[in-house]
């Protein structure tokens, strides 16, 4: 879910050489999502289950939180990213999931334009902001596994903070880009969404002026975007397990033990990214279904696949709990 610049460029230079587009007022002042599969039964079986997920997540990754903010770990690198991580997933999944479930129990499943253009500048903005945590997660194994002796030195407190730190900003900045082209779009017409949320795929399929252009330029650049990233990714990790050829039997095994988790994480929410951003619209394309992975499904798994695998994690879990519950039974004394 991560465009880039170009792509408002291209609608704002059709904008300028075709003027009457923008003389099209904006008559719609909400959105309609369709039916989101099909039958009443499947929906409130769905209801259910997203209800299940979405408290899984919540849990998950608030216990991934208080573990990492209570203990040691949060002055580690890869655990301070790993928290930014967690209320990534926590805030693009509250920002989803909550009117997935309103709107699975609706009659009519509608959404004002103010909070659908919220809705996709805040599933954007978490979207940016997690996909490069993700790198600088990557980048983090790296300089620990590749170059050793130099990592108190690059990855010191202050890098790590900046790291964040252009995350959000380039996240924000793409997001507000995106945000200002979407509105100045004009939908004057047909107002139902094929979708369960607003995006900017759907979204275009509405607009009343031809921008097949614009789709094929957007879609095309995002894809680019997503697979790049995907790719270096891909090869850093490649690199680093290439390089545990050195490495004591010990030290090779916790080493594949974190990076194995990282590129776990990495394939959930990269790949149905890419299938999506990819593949032209079209009726076939399996957008609504695929698009759970990274909404419900990768948020909901990332804390089970970072505690289960990582033993550090399970250590200090016990001692975060048990700090807790020894503090319970003094106060009940």
């Amino acid at each position: 879910m991560f465009c880039v610049i170009s792509d408002e460029l291209s609608v704002c230079c059709l904008c300028w050489t075709h003027p009457n587009l923008m003389e099209n007022q904006n008559n719609v002042t909400e959105f309609v999502f369709m039916s989101l599969w099909g039958n009443k039964q499947t929906e409130l079986l769905l209801l259910f289950l997203f209800l299940l997920c979405y408290l899984t997540v919540l849990m998950g990754n608030c216990v991934v939180l208080l573990t990492i903010t209570c203990s040691h770990l949060l002055q580690q690198p890869m655990y301070y990213f790993l928290c930014h991580l967690s209320l990534m997933d926590l805030f693009y999944t509250s920002s989803v999931v909550p009117r997935l479930i309103r709107d699975l129990t609706a009659a009519r499943k509608k959404i004002s334009y103010n909070n659908c253009m919220t809705q996709l500048f805040t599933g954007h903005l978490m979207a940016g902001v997690e996909i490069l945590i993700l790198v600088s997660m990557a980048f983090d194994r790296y300089v620990a596994i590749v170059k050793p002796l130099h990592y108190v030195v690059v990855m010191n407190q202050q890098r790590c903070t900046m790291f964040v730190i252009m995350a959000w900003v380039v996240g924000f900045g793409h997001s507000i880009a995106l945000l200002l082209v979407m509105l100045s779009l004009p939908f004057c017409g047909p107002n139902q969404i094929d979708h369960y949320l607003c995006d900017v795929k759907p979204l275009l399929k509405l607009v009343c002026s031809d921008i097949h252009l614009v789709n094929i330029l957007m879609i095309a650049n995002s894809g680019v975007v997503v697979i790049v990233v995907f790719l270096v990714l891909v090869i850093s990790y490649i690199i680093i397990l290439y390089s545990l050829r050195t490495h004591s039997s010990v030290g090779r095994r916790k080493a594949l033990s974190t990076c194995s988790s990282h590129i776990m994480v990495v394939v959930l929410f990269f790949v149905p990214c890419i299938y999506i951003y990819v593949l032209p619209a079209g009726n076939e394309n399996k957008d609504k279904e695929i698009s759970l992975f990274y909404t419900v499904i990768a948020p909901m798994l990332n804390p089970l696949i970072y505690t289960l695998r990582n033993e550090e994690m399970k250590i200090a879990m016990r001692k975060v709990w048990f700090k807790i519950a020894h503090l319970e039974l003094k106060q009940i004394r």
